[in-house]
């Protein structure tokens, strides 16, 4: 049994059982919770200090890969032995809050890698069925895999939210390439629900795209300052690698004796219209933060944005 020819880097951990007792027919993707490069992650004291934990593969922010179980053997990666001894897993670098979101270099890089795994033990179907239960039961056939996660094996949030939500996308386009169809989806999105706080800014700003990309792919809404907690949107993956922006809302109290005026956008051009006024002492949620100039806006959760020279936090 091979090891990728990605590789770029090797430090196997001692944590691994040798050799593993399954074929490889499953591909398990984690996220790393760090923006680590195949060096570093390999490196980390959990796969390096015996006892800790493993993993097959270490795909880096930088598109680096990293060896640290062979594919012969099981490593310590997924809190369920009988899923990782038939499983490759992969841990991806990260950011280190929610959604974890990778970088454009880092999920490439893990396209290439889950397809030439696929390539090298005989797999030319990737399969995501999105439901444990119906894959652990599902009987795999000749030249198929299927994709798990960890958060159904333990009580983690593993592989965050971000890879998640593509998993379906990256079985498709595996496939896709192990058919050797030229065709490709454009744009590659995901599919997101919205929670209380969001905006299409505060969203758009977490997944490294613009507003105006995410209206691009969801035509039925209208107006971009009213979605809903609930709704389905299309997030399109980001072309190039962006810092994901993350940003935690707050309570802001007006403290303008004369009251605050309340703008379509931050700033006070032509676009900038006035939509109502609030007086001192409203104390309204800031869901996003905008530099205009010199002057700080903060866009409020009920839509438009304050300047926050007047506010206060409480």
């Amino acid at each position: 049994m091979s090891n990728s020819a990605l590789v770029n880097y090797t430090r196997i951990s001692p944590n691994k059982n040798s050799p593993r007792n399954h074929i490889i027919d499953t591909i398990t993707i984690h996220c790393f919770v760090g923006q680590v490069t195949a060096y570093s992650g390999c490196n980390c004291k959990n796969f390096i200090n015996s006892g800790g934990g493993s993993c097959n593969y270490v795909v880096g922010h930088d598109g680096s890969v990293g060896l640290c179980v062979e594919e012969k053997d099981r490593s310590w990666c997924s809190d369920s032995p009988s899923n990782d001894h038939r499983a490759v897993t992969i841990e991806c670098a990260s950011d280190t809050k929610s959604p974890y979101a990778t970088t454009a270099e880092c999920y490439n890089k893990l396209l290439d890698l889950v397809t030439d795994i696929c390539q090298r033990n005989g797999i030319n179907r990737l399969i995501w069925f999105g439901d444990k239960s119906r894959t652990l039961s599902y009987q795999r056939q000749s030249g198929e895999a299927c994709l798990t996660v960890h958060r159904w094996f333990a009580n983690k949030s593993c592989p965050g939210d971000y890879l998640y939500n593509l998993m379906g996308q990256i079985a498709d386009e595996v496939t896709r390439r192990l058919s050797g169809s030229s065709e490709k989806e454009n744009p590659t999105y995901i599919e997101y629900t919205v929670k209380r706080g969001d905006t299409l800014s505060v969203i758009a700003g977490k997944y490294g795209v613009t507003v105006s990309d995410i209206l691009a792919l969801n035509p039925s809404i209208k107006d971009p300052n009213k979605i809903y907690v609930g709704q389905i949107i299309k997030i399109p993956v980001a072309t190039k690698a962006v810092p994901a922006y993350y940003f935690s809302p707050y309570n802001a109290k007006v403290t303008a004796k004369s009251g605050l005026n309340v703008r379509a956008a931050a700033g006070t051009g032509k676009n900038c219209k006035i939509i109502k006024c609030l007086v001192k002492g409203t104390v309204c949620r800031i869901v996003d933060e905008k530099l205009v100039g010199l002057v700080k806006w903060g866009q409020i959760s009920t839509g438009g944005w304050i300047c926050l020279t007047y506010t206060t936090r409480v």
